[in-house]
């Protein structure tokens, strides 16, 4: 489900590289989302280029309600909304009235984000059973150890 609402961020972009003129405006890599931009020439009028925005999805099949669960159910439903692909929720430094304020930049910040997939800069665990001198003990074991264990 794409769900855009009414109000549509206005987004500033990257490029894709440096010799291509199409734009990032939002790679997510929890939700296996990348939504890019870039002009093109109009077919009415080819003095004239509008802007193409193109939005790659990625469903991930065999993604599991807790992605820190193998065990938990196959997910079935995946909802994208584009204000909280959008969000960014670092706090930035901004001067009012002569005094540096932090402020939020996101308004959906609160609220946890799904994750359809791993985020591989996010440390993800699951505990699983290990037999230690005869007792059954739950020990977290590393699902993305990269993340982890980076330095």
């Amino acid at each position: 489900v794409l769900d855009s609402g009414i109000a549509f961020p206005v987004l500033a972009g990257y490029p894709v590289s440096p010799k291509d003129e199409e734009y990032v405006l939002v790679n997510n890599k929890c939700q296996c989302v990348t939504v890019t931009s870039k002009f093109v020439p109009s077919k009415e009028n080819p003095d004239e280029e509008i802007l193409v925005r193109n939005i790659r999805i990625i469903v991930p099949l065999q993604a599991r309600e807790n992605i820190s669960d193998p065990l938990s159910p196959l997910r079935t439903t995946f909802v994208y909304r584009m204000t909280e692909l959008c969000r960014n929720c670092e706090p930035a430094a901004v001067e009012l009235g002569g005094v540096m304020q932090q402020v939020q930049q996101g308004n959906w910040c609160e609220e946890p984000q799904s994750c359809y997939t791993y985020d591989r800069n996010e440390c993800y665990s699951s505990p699983v059973p290990l037999l230690y001198r005869g007792e059954v003990r739950h020990v977290p074991a590393a699902l993305t150890p990269a993340s982890c264990f980076a330095e």
